[in-house]
């Protein structure tokens, strides 16, 4: 389950003004399901008499500023205010960025969920869903949580806590989990800027839990962590809405050029926005007015995605040069133990090769090779290889046409034509299991076959189900 940090009236106010702020930006507010105003402005509105003033909203920023700097230093960094915005956005949803998986998506996955799980749990088990993602943000990502917890409800092979905050991750309350769940956490999602010592403790907690006997379970984009990409080739992103609203408010309000922003600073960017909301400074806002002005407050910059939450389409990415064959990986402990880092992803559909047939975690697979459509994934040649996982799933390159292989050219092709897809391996005492599928709402979400398959990997990783997790190239 999904619990909210903080709750009441100063949350849901403030989330509510943020909203305003989201209207223009992809994949938030407009475009979404029915217009937000209504909903925002009755929340905003809240002695219910027709009309929102400048003092209601001006009272969430100003508790939201003081509940954020909680060592009362005086001032926010960006990352801290970034943080603070993706907490408060959780409060109307238990989705990231306020956002939840569509009933549609949710309906077509509980018909898919397989009913029983290949392994009888040895005791009650726990897991712990990381969804944070300080570098791109999948739109997948709530259904994925929703998912594994329904998948542990329908087959009782555990239970499901949700959480995107990294500040779980501590050596004492991970004594509580059997296994973590990197749900595509893109970027260096444990770290906390600025605070070297945080982010040391939470490495080393999360290190220890894994090879102290637990499990991980990478998902997706969870490859997409710590490395720099490559060398003198920047890549660019669609910035995830909290982080990009934060840069605006730090950009806009950094009087000083601290990296930061006091709470005069802070206070100064809000009644930037209040002025746009209150343009006639009639101190009363309407419904109609309320409505009208909010595209007025987006902020500038952010590029028009679609449904897989990347520009360029559905499934796409605004991806650059990333060709070089150095990963440049920037925390190797992390990027051996989760077994590859992502380089790019060429196709939307691919020929998957069954390639453990004897494992409990592919028996699911009725045919030794069949396409399947998702956003597909390669990992650079210096971070993947056989002689570091088995191989379970992999693409079946021999069956891809030639203008299918061509398009990875750009992307600088792995010269031994090895694309794997899931594994498994051991780090220490422990087990992780990857699984590289799981960007499109309509891919695996719809497969029973795969959420076997995810079941299979997850029981392994807990140390419920027993499979041979020797390196396929010994």
């Amino acid at each position: 389950m999904t619990t909210p940090k903080r709750r009441g009236t100063i949350v849901h106010a403030a989330s509510c003004v943020l909203a305003m702020f989201m209207i223009g930006l992809p994949g938030i507010g407009a475009g979404q399901g029915a217009p937000p105003g209504p909903a925002l402005f009755a929340v905003v509105d809240r002695d219910k008499d027709g009309v929102a003033t400048r003092a209601e909203m001006q009272a969430a920023f100003t508790s939201w500023f003081a509940t954020w700097d909680q060592k009362k230093a005086g001032a926010l960094t960006q990352a801290q205010i970034a943080a603070g915005l993706a907490d408060v956005l959780r409060v109307p949803s238990p989705a990231l960025g306020g956002r939840a998986p569509s009933d549609t998506d949710v309906q077509e996955m509980l018909k898919a969920l397989p009913s029983a799980a290949p392994a009888r749990p040895a005791r009650p088990r726990r897991i712990l869903i990381l969804a944070h993602s300080p570098g791109f943000t999948h739109s997948s990502i709530p259904l994925a949580a929703r998912t594994m917890e329904e998948l542990g409800k329908r087959t009782g092979a555990w239970s499901t806590t949700v959480s995107y905050d990294p500040a779980v991750v501590t050596a004492e309350n991970l004594k509580q989990y059997d296994a973590i769940v990197l749900n595509s956490t893109v970027g260096a999602f444990l770290d906390e800027a600025g605070e070297p010592a945080v982010t040391d403790a939470r490495r080393t907690a999360f290190l220890a839990f894994v090879r102290g006997g637990k499990g991980l379970v990478g998902f997706h984009a969870a490859s997409d962590a710590y490395h720099s990409g490559p060398a003198n080739t920047p890549f660019a992103r669609v910035a995830p809405m909290p982080a990009q609203l934060a840069a605006v408010m730090v950009a806009r309000g950094d009087k000083d050029t601290d990296q930061k922003l006091t709470s005069a600073e802070f206070a100064a960017v809000i009644d930037a926005w209040l002025e746009a909301l209150d343009s006639g400074k009639t101190n009363r806002i309407s419904e109609a007015e309320f409505v009208q002005r909010f595209t007025a407050i987006a902020p500038a910059g952010t590029g028009r995605a679609g449904r897989g939450g990347r520009a360029g389409g559905r499934g796409g990415e605004v991806t650059v040069g990333r060709g070089t064959a150095s990963s440049g990986a920037t925390w190797p402990d992390f990027n051996r133990m989760i077994g590859g880092i992502f380089k790019s992803h060429p196709w939307q559909r691919a020929p998957v090769k069954i390639e453990d047939a004897g494992s409990p975690l592919t028996a699911m697979f009725k045919e030794s090779s069949f396409e399947f459509e998702d956003e597909i994934y390669t990992f650079f040649q210096d971070s993947w290889s056989r002689t570091n996982v088995r191989v379970l799933m992999s693409i079946d390159y021999a069956k891809m046409s030639d203008a299918a292989k061509g398009q990875e050219a750009n992307a600088s092709a792995r010269t031994d034509a090895d694309y794997g897809l899931s594994w498994i391996r051991r780090d220490g005492r422990g087990r992780v299991f990857y699984f590289a599928l799981g960007h499109r709402e309509d891919g695996i979400y719809r497969s029973t076959a795969m959420l076997q398959h995810l079941l299979a990997g997850m029981q392994y990783a807990i140390g419920d189900l027993r499979a041979d997790d020797s390196p396929t190239a010994r």
